[in-house]
């Protein structure tokens, strides 16, 4: 009887160690769901959102006319604006945000409403031209108080 109740305290235990290994690998794995806006007509919104599911995001696309309502109701300052807009974990990812800093912004826990990179740089993910020099641009993270921060340089 005691030898059957170490083993199965035993089994119990490994697999609860194993439980503590493996799910949060899992977890971390988990793909992050982006909810893109764009024009339907948007080329280079298309390709960005191809660049987010190559990096392991689910992404699912709103083909909106009304593009400018969204970035007002996610709080995207006027001159952050690019051509899409994207939702994530309560968080607005405005422009050609590479997927990168978008993970790194996510697990940081920021209290900004978001990231943000105007215009639409040469280059970035989504408007990659190889026969164009790339265009230097900062991905700015914003907050409702209307501060911004550099989050990154490309």
């Amino acid at each position: 009887m005691t030898r059957k109740r170490n083993f199965n305290r035993r089994l119990f235990l490994l697999a609860a160690a194993t439980a503590v290994i493996v799910l949060p690998a899992k977890a971390a794995k988990a793909p992050l769901a982006i909810k893109v806006y764009k024009s339907p007509t948007c080329g280079c919104c298309t390709e960005w959102v191809d660049r987010l599911r190559e990096a392991g995001f689910t992404a699912t696309v709103d083909d909106d006319s009304d593009l400018d309502a969204i970035k007002r109701k996610f709080g995207v300052p006027d001159d952050l604006a690019s051509c899409h807009t994207g939702f994530i974990n309560g968080f607005a990812i405005e422009g050609h945000v590479p997927p990168s800093d978008i993970k790194t912004f996510i697990l940081k826990k920021s209290s900004a409403l978001g990231l943000a990179v105007p215009g639409m740089p040469a280059n970035s993910p989504g408007m990659e031209a190889p026969h164009m020099a790339n265009e230097p641009y900062t991905v700015w993270e914003f907050f409702k108080n209307g501060k911004r921060n550099g989050f990154a340089q490309h």
